[in-house]
Order: structure tokens, then sequence, then C-alpha cells
């Protein structure tokens, strides 16, 4: 039976793989449908290389434009694209535009939803992904929540499809490649420093807003360690908007880097001495068992609070004098105590692929 697996930016990409992979033990037949969302090569085609993954059988072509402009044409792409390969199940993952369109495209066609990292909330309205993640729960055949906590929110809830706790796909990806990462770590030569920050900001009620953008340069140039930047396209284009590219350029303790690969991407974490991010993504990689950081979550709330009560993450929002107090903190007394990684075993992925199996057949 055929599977539509569906991605459209970095982080799907990374969290299907395993699910895709697993698909294929399984005998079902996993089809990569890519949207286009994230269209730059960086930001997309050379995760698919890095991650061993084929070309996707469909590229939807979605590109850029306003949130309902991008979610209306992919939304119609999509109910294209599923009627002529008549998929027995469509899975997403995550909470981004290409998440909501795919779930639309697939239910208005009847054909069943699978949703990866179900049951996240971080019950913060700004955020564009929050609405994404709920509307798709609640249009979903199948919910694959990643821990407990998520379990027991879809739960509440009363959503109407069949929950499965899973693990996290994430914790597969980073047991798998970052030790293939670790033989290879070209980007550490673009490092100039033994211990480093490192930071990764993109999220749109942080950099689209000028007054919280100018607070996130305040932390980047007052770190008490170098800081070590893999630009985000969308984050470097606020910065040049705002005229504060150039400050960042010309601080001693700030190195930018391009937007990074996958693996380069797990050599910086695994080499920083904590993280600074905005990225749902890192802050459950920082809990693998082969990563184990400190990460400062630049936001007024998370949807991992399981994260927070292990020990990896602290959510610190995004004033400047604030975070600095709290990074000034960690470095004068970096003993940390992390619980056991509260999103799996690194076998997400299988039972995903396992529970799907036996739905499908019946």
């Amino acid at each position: 039976m055929l599977v539509s697996v569906v991605v459209g930016t970095r982080p799907e990409i990374i969290k299907m793989a395993p699910v895709y992979f697993a698909l294929k033990k399984t005998k079902l037949l996993p089809r990569l449908v890519h949207s286009g969302q994230h269209y730059d090569y960086k930001m997309s085609k050379v995760f698919f290389e890095e991650l061993e993954l084929p070309e996707p059988e469909a590229f939807l072509g979605v590109g850029s434009g306003s949130p309902g402009q991008q979610t209306g044409d992919a939304i119609i792409k999509f109910e294209k694209e599923f009627e002529a390969s008549k998929p027995a199940c469509v899975l997403v993952e995550g909470d981004t535009n290409t998440v909501l369109a795919g779930t639309i495209g697939a239910m208005k066609r009847h054909f069943r939803v699978g949703h990866v990292e179900a049951g996240l909330r971080s019950y913060d309205l700004r955020m564009p992904e929050e609405l994404n993640r709920r509307l798709t729960d609640h249009a979903s055949n199948f919910l694959f929540a990643p821990t407990q906590d998520s379990v027991n929110i879809l739960k509440g809830e009363g959503v109407w499809g069949k929950i499965f706790k899973t693990g996290n796909t994430v914790i597969d990806a980073t047991m798998v490649y970052t030790p293939k990462a670790l033989k290879n770590p070209k980007v550490m030569w673009d490092v100039p420093w033994g211990s480093y920050a490192l930071a990764t900001l993109h999220r749109a009620e942080n950099v689209d807003n000028p007054e919280t953008l100018d607070h996130i340069v305040k932390v980047l140039m007052g770190s008490p360690l170098p800081v070590v930047l893999p630009l985000h396209p969308r984050t470097e284009a606020r910065l040049k908007e705002h005229n504060l590219k150039d400050r960042l350029e010309r601080s001693n303790n700030i190195k930018l880097l391009p937007p990074s690969g996958y693996l380069d991407m797990l050599v910086l974490m695994k080499n920083s001495s904590f993280i600074i991010t905005d990225s749902g993504g890192i802050q459950e990689e920082a809990t693998s068992p082969v990563m184990k950081k400190t990460v400062f979550v630049m936001r007024k709330s998370t949807e991992r609070p399981e994260a927070v009560r292990a020990g990896y993450c602290r959510v610190v929002g995004t004033d400047s004098k604030k975070v600095l107090r709290e990074l000034n903190r960690f470095v004068d007394n970096p003993k940390v105590s992390f619980k056991p990684c509260p999103y799996g075993d690194g076998t997400a992925g299988t039972r995903i692929a396992s529970a799907l199996r036996k739905e499908l057949m019946r």
C-alpha cells in the first residue's frame, strides 16, 4: 500500500527520514512528496543527500508567499497529487503550513491522515505553528504522539483519531547520523574558538518583530561565550531590513555561518558549550543520549515541557537583560543534572510504521 510521506521544511525532512526507512521495512510503499516550502538548496535538497533519502517523487513547488497564499496554493497542489497517487494514508509531521495544507488536501479527498509529532501545545496563539498543529490533530485519523504529555493533551481535547505513543523520530535521527557527522567535522574549521555557544533563531514572532530582534542581537553580542550563528534566510533578511546585520558582522563575539546542513549542525551542537534557540527541533535534539546539551529557549513558552522538566531546556524569554543574566549564571556554574531523554529510545520510526501497517491492514 502506498503511503504519502509529506515534507516541506528542514525539520520535516529530518524527522520523516526514520519513518520513511521504517515504512520500507514493513513492506509499505512510501512516496516522498515535497511541498517546496523550503525551496532554498541549503534548506532542503542537501538534507535529502545527507540523510541518504531518494529525491522526492513529487515536488510541488509551492515556494514563498503570505501564510494564507502559501497554504492555499499548497492545498490545491496536494489535492491534485493525492488524487493522482491515491495513497492509503498521508503522513504529515509537525506544525508548518505544509502540514496543515497536506492534511486539508487529503481529508477533502477522503484520504486518511497520520500526524507524526501530534499533541504538542505551546498555548501561544501568536505562533502560526500552534494553529497548524491544533487543526491538524483534530483532522487526523492516526495521531503519533511523542510523549505521555502529548497523549494526555490529545485525549483532553477529545480528538477523533486513534492515538499512539511512539517517541520522537528526531531522536532516531540523531542516534543514526551523529556518529557519521563526527567522522567529518569540516564545519569546525570555520569556528575560531574552542568554547562557544551555538545560536539558531528564525521564528516569525521573534525575527519579524523589530523590538524583539534588537533584543536578540544584544544577547548575541553580549553573550559570555562567543556565538556561532548559522544564519537562517528569514533571519538574515530581517537583520538587513532593520540595519542590524552589520552590527553582528563587526562583532568579535559572533561568527556568522551560512545555513548549515544537518550533519554540520549536529557537529556544531555536539561541540558547543550551550545552545541559544527558538527552534523546537533543537530543544528535542539536545536531549538525545548522543547530545545532552543545555538549551536556552528564547521564547515566552515552549511546546516541549518534557525537555524543561528533564533539565535540558530553560525558557528565558526575549528580554536581553534577563537572557544575559541567565547565560552568565550558567557560565559561572555550568554543572547540570540531566534526566534520561524524554523523547524515547530511538525507535519511534519503527513504532510509527508498525502501528500504521496494522491499521491499514484492518
